[in-house]
């Protein structure tokens, strides 16, 4: 059955009225639910917010680094360290190293570009500072419900955002509804705001529907795969924080790593990688494993433990790819609109801000009788804060890195180096634009072969033995919630001309060709191993791929993330 006849047969669905729904309870969605409610307290009025959250709590999906600099979280609640937020490892020193295939080349400090600089800024796990906030919420009366994906957006007969639907639950592979079916609740808002994080399912429908990235650039992104380590108290150094460039990645793909010491002899570390990288053959998760061997980061963990992994796609467009952030009844927050700041691999702080600023312009709405049109005042706060400010001088980050990663390199030198010295906050010039993602990608007969080193099970490891410690599970029985427009383009365009990308790119093991019986390729998707994290939609050349929605409280389940 369609979901469409599903709907026919077995609704009208239930639905809840708030004043805003909120979509995703990550830092963005809940500073947005947060600053409602603080804003209703010191006013004496009443408001109501919901906040949806696919994952099985809070944080269950949230990755990230992470280097946290605290100025929204001091706007926010100003006596956070008061009310316990986990922001307790200052950054103590920072290290930029140029890797060769066996040398390593350390930034002199007085070279080091400001954008690497984290004084005041704290090493964090970002799961851990939304499970608090998630607690903070609620003690000012937030609703959150956990556990259950938004997988539609409803909209009034004038065409605004009316607010969202949750999926159905207990659909079988074949779409019939089983005996656990239950039907999806329909969540009205006033004003419905949308925090997916990275690539989100909804935003891009909304962006695509409302046209908000007319004259833009074109999202850019990249993928984000970490690993959480417990090394011995003899290597610990708990606040350093160390980010590298350079081997094993090309000069002209752009990405690096990163190595953070957290308390309690914890490690996280990970690797990024550019999706508009050129190469088919080329794995991010591969390159992760072959990153940790090298010797500047092997004495960080050898000899200890691997207790979790992750993916993230991560945007990075920036200011130039922000598209416009407000529609008729609602908003984008966070990474959901593209708010992270490349050059300095921070987007929690802007997530908060924008959150907070989104906040502000629906209260005000709500408590003057509007409802359904455009939150005009929020981008407007936005170009008047410090955040615009922040991101302005970014603007041209990702833009440098055409020129790969020596291009890049000068470019964040001059920005973030250079003009700094001679009193320029921000670079005068604008640079010209790039191209989506999915675009890059050459044949695989014009592309040289990578061989990867096979892992040893205690430095370097697999795909599956990394998803089973992201505590990844899915409802077997469901739908796939990885879907082809055309099932016959994986083997007869991405396996015939660029190799079949997806079974390198993808960090979990969903994606692979396996022969039928005739000995004819065909594409095999193991959607029970996806972690979400959406490299699939935006890398996929032909774009034939598209992530949905899974049931709600399936995908990873991050601990200390």
């Amino acid at each position: 059955m369609t979901p469409q006849e599903i709907l026919e047969q077995f609704g009208p669905r239930e639905s809840m009225e708030y004043d805003v729904v909120i979509v995703g309870a990550g830092p963005a969605g809940l500073s947005t639910a947060i600053r409602l409610k603080q804003l209703a307290e010191k006013a004496g009025k009443e408001i109501s917010v919901v906040v949806l959250e696919k994952g099985s709590e809070p944080g269950a999906h949230i990755l990230s680094g992470a280097v946290m600099d605290p100025i929204a979280m001091n706007e926010l609640f100003p006596n956070w360290k008061e009310l316990g937020a986990p922001l307790t490892q200052p950054v103590t020193k920072d290290e930029a190293l140029f890797l060769t295939e066996t040398g390593c080349h350390p930034t002199p400090a007085f070279l080091m570009p400001e954008n690497f600089h984290n004084e005041g800024n704290y090493v964090i796990s970002l799961g851990n500072v939304v499970r608090w906030l998630a607690q903070q919420a609620e003690g000012l009366g937030v609703e959150i419900f956990p556990g259950f994906a938004a997988a539609e957006v409803l909209y009034n007969d004038d065409g605004s955002v009316k607010g969202v639907a949750t999926g159905n639950m207990g659909i079988d592979k074949n779409g019939e509804p089983t005996g656990d079916f239950q039907l999806g609740m329909e969540l009205h808002g006033k004003y419905t705001v949308f925090a997916e994080g990275a690539r989100g399912h909804l935003g891009k429908q909304l962006i695509a529907k409302f046209k908000l990235d007319q004259g833009k650039d074109p999202q850019s992104y990249a993928i984000g795969i970490k690993e959480m380590w417990e090394v011995s108290p003899e290597q610990a150094q708990p606040g350093l924080v160390i980010h590298a460039a350079g081997w094993p990645l090309k000069p002209d793909t752009y990405g690096g790593g990163f190595l953070y010491h957290m308390e309690d002899n914890k490690v996280v570390l990970g690797f990024i990688v550019g999706l508009n990288y050129t190469n088919p053959w080329l794995s991010p998760f591969e390159e992760l494993q072959r990153w940790k061997t090298h010797p500047a980061i092997r004495k960080h963990i050898e000899g200890g433990k691997r207790l979790s992994y992750g993916a993230r796609a991560i945007t990075a467009g920036g200011l130039l790819a922000l598209p416009k952030t407000v529609f008729p009844g609602g908003a984008l927050v966070g990474c959901d609109a593209g708010f992270l700041n490349g050059p300095r691999i921070k987007g929690s702080h802007a997530a908060i801000k924008t959150g907070m600023l989104a906040a502000e312009a629906a209260f005000e709405a709500v408590t003057t009788n509007r409802q359904h049109d455009e939150l005009s005042a929020y981008p407007k706060a936005f170009d008047n804060s410090w955040l615009q400010k922040e991101l302005h001088q970014a603007r041209n980050w990702k833009r440098w890195f055409k020129w790969g990663i020596v291009g890049g390199s000068i470019g964040t030198g001059i920005e973030y180096w250079l003009l700094p010295k001679l009193g320029i906050k921000s670079p005068p010039w604008t640079l010209a634009p790039t191209k989506a993602d999915h675009l890059y990608l050459k044949p695989a007969s014009e592309c040289a072969k990578i061989d990867y080193p096979k892992p040893d099970g205690k430095l370097t490891f697999d795909r599956l033995s990394s998803v089973f410690i992201s505590n990844t599970n899915h409802n077997e029985h469901q739908p796939a919630h990885l879907t082809l427009k055309n099932a016959s383009v994986p083997v007869q365009v991405n396996l015939a001309k660029y190799a079949g990308p997806e079974s390198r790119y993808c960090p979990a093991g969903v994606y692979e060709f396996v022969k039928n019986e005739d000995n004819t390729d065909r594409l095999q998707i193991n959607a029970q191993n996806c972690v979400h994290c959406k490299t699939c939609d935006i890398k996929d050349p032909t774009q034939n791929i598209v992530w949905i929605t899974p049931e709600g409280g399936g995908g990873p389940n991050y601990a200390g993330m």
